[in-house]
């Protein structure tokens, strides 16, 4: 099968950042379906990836990276239960194993969910990693209440990017909260504002743009773009015993003792810890993904597809990764085979 990896860790302008190789098909066993991929997203965990996993060294065999995908199983596992030949699915894969950035992948069944039916292959390929990473920060760290919880205030920083994208919908839509997410360029504070948004505040001068708005403090915030950066301004507009989400990490330690007199809570988010660990609820994120494409075929959310790339390339992934390093793209990108 045709697949593209990187044997170094090149700037994205370099030749051999991206090479275009053959290797073996894989073949299934156990819980793995072999999945022959329609399509494809890049996340910023992509490009973080190939800057960093062969940094200081050049590896024997090219690393696939990619996790985003919709396609065809093709074969499947003696344990698996969940999806037959010729189904469609969409996953956002497994962090420790082989990426979408090939012809065919194995993927566990149980971090899979059926493609969502009236979704084109790209409008689906947009959604999988985005949409887990949210409804996880919302539903299973934060556990929203759709009901005792209606009304409360999510503030979203980095609406406009993928996982911010989703987020602002599932906060709205399903959790029935009253969102407020930033941005700053007029492109991004619209978008934002056509996915639900309540408000859009500027992240330049975020504690005066909450008061602007008559919500100096907020019941939870969701930090999709730098926590460190921001974690004093949370800590002030938080509200007593509100809940902090990140998915952004830190360099340096965190001083939790700002959170103590206000008995906040804080969680991190990572959507490959199930697959990771293999955790006992992995099958979780199978419930996830079909729960999401119900949503999306009810009409409930919406896509966050912005850009097609028609052709798995070389040269495609190198747009696409560039993009993603530009920290100015909205919404999602997608690569069609």
């Amino acid at each position: 099968m045709k697949a593209i990896g990187f044997k170094q860790s090149l700037p994205i302008t370099e030749k051999e950042s991206f090479i275009e190789f053959e290797t073996k098909k894989p073949t299934p066993t156990g819980y793995d379906l072999l999945v022959k991929i329609s399509a494809i997203s890049v996340n910023p965990v992509d490009f973080k990836i190939r800057q960093n996993a062969a940094k200081d060294s050049v590896l024997d065999t090219p690393k696939i990276i990619g996790w985003d995908a919709v396609g065809t199983v093709e074969a499947v596992g003696d344990k698996t239960s969940r999806f037959k030949v010729g189904d469609e699915v969409y996953y956002a894969g497994d962090i420790t194993r082989s990426g979408s950035n090939a012809e065919f992948q194995l993927i566990d069944e149980r971090i899979v969910g059926h493609k969502p039916k009236s979704l084109s292959i790209a409008e689906a390929a947009a959604i999988p990693l985005t949409g887990l990473t949210a409804y996880e920060s919302l539903f299973d760290r934060i556990k929203v209440n759709r009901e005792t919880d209606k009304g409360k205030t999510v503030l979203i920083l980095a609406g406009a990017g993928g996982v911010g994208s989703i987020a602002i919908q599932l906060a709205k839509k399903v959790g029935n909260l009253k969102v407020i997410a930033t941005a700053s360029r007029p492109d991004s504070i619209q978008w934002c504002k056509d996915l639900g948004a309540d408000f859009v505040v500027n992240h330049h001068n975020l504690k005066e743009e909450l008061e602007k708005i008559g919500h100096s403090q907020v019941d939870y915030i969701l930090d999709f773009v730098d926590l460190e950066g921001y974690w004093e301004t949370a800590a002030e507009v938080i509200k007593p015993q509100g809940h902090i989400v990140s998915i952004t990490g830190s360099s340096k330690p965190l001083n939790l003792d700002l959170l103590k007199s206000k008995s906040v809570s804080f969680s991190w988010e990572l959507m490959y810890t199930r697959s990771m660990f293999t955790t006992d609820d992995i099958d979780r994120q199978h419930q996830i993904l079909n729960e999401i494409a119900d949503l999306l075929d009810a009409g409930t959310l919406k896509t966050t597809l912005t850009t097609t790339l028609e052709g798995f390339t070389v040269d495609n992934l190198k747009k696409a990764h560039k993009m993603q390093e530009s920290g100015k793209t909205i919404g999602k990108t997608v690569i069609q085979f």
